[in-house]
């Protein structure tokens, strides 16, 4: 029968069946792979983020125009787009083939986020607390490193 309070054991059942633990040797293994998980899984919801931050940031700069800090004479011409503007602004935003692609990866990546996260969760459920700490380390060291590129550009 599975336990329902923490315990510093270092024999338990991962997962699977074949992630047995039952040495001290084996629990240090099973908590660096725990914690590795838990640093990519913080790196991948700040990647899926920053994905999307870019995408819209990169596509969007065409959609507002810069404020102007010339005086009010500023000519007709300059105020209007030329050809050329237009042009590049047309071209800059994606084909559907594209928007689809990038919403595909997307996808993709938030599978593999949600299936990381509720197999961190099940580990966490083992009540094993050495996993627990693992988990818990692991997050804050992923976010420690994950959380400054988001602010690159």
């Amino acid at each position: 029968m599975m336990p329902m309070t923490f315990q510093a054991s270092s024999h338990v059942t991962l997962l699977f069946d074949f992630w047995n633990v039952n040495s001290p040797g084996g629990m240090v293994l099973s908590v660096l792979v725990v914690m590795l998980l838990t640093v990519f899984y913080e790196l991948l919801k700040v990647w899926r983020v920053w994905l999307d931050t870019n995408t819209f940031a990169r596509h969007s700069c065409y959609t507002a125009s810069p404020p102007s800090h010339h005086s009010d004479h500023v000519s007709v011409l300059e105020k209007s787009p030329s050809e050329a503007s237009l042009t590049e602004e047309h071209q800059s935003f994606p084909s559907n083939r594209g928007r689809w692609l990038r919403h595909g990866i997307q996808t993709l990546l938030h599978m593999l986020q949600v299936t990381l996260g509720y197999m961190l969760m099940l580990s966490v459920m083992s009540y094993n607390t050495w996993i627990f700490l693992a988990v818990i380390v692991g997050s804050s060291v992923g976010y420690f490193i994950s959380f400054p590129l988001l602010r690159q550009h």
